[in-house]
């Protein structure tokens, strides 16, 4: 074990260690450690991707209907059984390909933290079983990749493989104040091209000096995967994608980072993010669950993708055990909080909640956020992919009835979010050092409103279609 260089760091770091051992969580996390690595789901995940074939699986719904695009809405009552099917089976591809990369993001974060944990000494299994569940991620990824991609090609092709519609906008060159900034101030402010500008190395250096001063007494902990990211000269990782880089912007994320990459208690307290995820993911996969037992016990053919599901499932069963585990207990451990740190962790999950839990959409169950211009690109995309081949009039009128109409696809979405709501709740509410706020979830409780869904849609949405005629006319 490896701990602190000053004699009286190493005192405590000796006295926690007594303490935490025997402990009802360090039980739990010895157990889980175990039957992780005695389980054989990631065996069977990395073969069921390997043997996807979509026409074996393509006239079966892989889970309830209603986790489906546009499930409930206008659009959704009017198409063929088949374009049904289809947009079944693309609710599962969106749903995985985000899990992916939300799961390379975790990947990264368990090296961050196992490293806080190794420094500070006598959490071995914590942390092998930290390196186990990235190993775990990898199989899990590579699947839904596999799947993804062989489904998307047999449905609609490369049509909307990308996310974005149009080019760099030029709203900004044509902008009035433009002319009048001086250009050695636009090129502060402006990247290159090449990479960040020069006002954002500026900003991240000043928002990482700052972490690393506040938490200067807890420098012996640095993780070492962010010293040795350091010391080859890269850049402090930040998500841009999947349920990470919805978080927080990417400058705050790298802050955040350093704080959980050398605070113990910091490092527990990104655990609760974890289980944020974690809960994400439940809320939408058990449907998946109970869906392949009720064909289990039927005797009836289950689909390759709902069988992913349900392994996948079991194994992130141990991930969000230790989630908890360490948010809800381990933290515990610890010196208690400075208001320094209680003050950043408030502000990590005050963020999550209003970037990532704010709000209700109508056309993707369980997305707990309001539906953003980039979702209009996805099924504008799709609306006019070879799956339905609608032209621009026909395809934003249909979008305007499922966006900013209400239908049963909001009170679909409703129940997603009022059950994953008490998930979040469950958990929070035991984390004495949150702000109120964040305990209560008070912000996603409020996001919880179809008529403030359909009010923020609608103004969305007309910006939206105004920005397509514009470009197509």
């Amino acid at each position: 074990m490896i701990l602190g260089n000053k004699t009286l760091d190493s005192q405590i770091s000796a006295s926690t260690l007594s303490e935490a051992q025997g402990t009802k969580h360090s039980i739990i996390i010895e157990k889980t450690f175990q039957n992780n690595t005695n389980s054989d789901y990631t065996e069977k995940l990395r073969d069921l991707g390997n043997e996807f074939n979509y026409a074996s699986n393509s006239n079966y719904y892989w889970s309830p209907p209603e986790l489906s695009l546009l499930y409930g809405t206008p659009l959704y009552d009017a198409i063929s059984p088949s374009q049904k099917l289809a947009l079944n089976h693309l609710y599962w591809v969106g749903n995985y390909n985000h899990t992916a990369v939300s799961e390379a993001t975790t990947s990264i974060y368990n090296m961050v933290t196992s490293g806080v944990f190794r420094a500070f000494g006598g959490y071995e299994t914590l942390c092998n079983e930290l390196d186990f569940e990235t190993d775990q991620e990898s199989y899990h990824i590579r699947t839904f990749q596999k799947i993804g991609y062989k489904t998307k090609m047999a449905i609609v092709g490369k049509t909307i493989l990308g996310n974005s519609l149009y080019g760099k906008s030029d709203k900004e060159s044509n902008s009035w104040l433009r002319p009048l900034i001086p250009h050695p101030v636009r090129e502060f402010f402006t990247s290159s091209g090449h990479g960040d500008s020069t006002f954002s190395e500026y900003r991240d250096n000043a928002l990482n000096a700052i972490a690393k001063t506040m938490l200067s007494d807890k420098k012996q902990y640095y993780s070492k995967y962010l010293q040795e990211l350091e010391q080859r000269g890269e850049p402090i990782p930040a998500p841009a994608d999947g349920l990470g880089g919805r978080i927080a912007p990417r400058h705050w994320l790298r802050f955040f980072t350093v704080h959980w990459g050398m605070s113990p208690f910091m490092a527990c307290q990104y655990y609760s993010l974890r289980y944020t995820a974690n809960a994400i993911l439940k809320n939408q996969e058990y449907p998946y669950v109970r869906y392949f037992r009720e064909l289990e016990q039927k005797g009836e053919y289950i689909p390759t993708p709902t069988a992913v599901s349900y392994y996948h499932l079991l194994d992130e069963a141990f991930h969000t055990t230790i989630s908890q585990t360490i948010a809800k207990d381990m933290y515990k451990d610890f010196p208690k909080p400075t208001a320094y740190e209680k003050f950043v962790s408030g502000l990590a999950i005050y963020m999550a909640q209003r970037n990532l839990l704010s709000g209700l959409s109508g056309v993707l169950p369980g997305r707990c956020v309001y539906d953003d211009p980039m979702l209009m690109v996805f099924y504008y995309k799709l609306l006019k992919s070879p799956l339905f081949g609608m032209e621009t009039k026909e395809a934003l009128d249909w979008m305007e009835k499922c966006f900013c109409q209400e239908h049963e696809g909001y009170h679909v979405g409703l129940k997603y979010h009022q059950s994953l709501l008490e998930l979040m709740q469950r958990l929070f509410s035991r984390l004495d050092y949150q702000w109120k706020i964040n305990r209560e979830m008070g912000i996603m409780a409020a996001g919880g409103s179809i008529s403030k869904a359909l009010q923020k849609n609608t103004k969305t949405f007309k910006e939206f279609s105004q920005s397509v005629i514009e470009q197509e006319s």
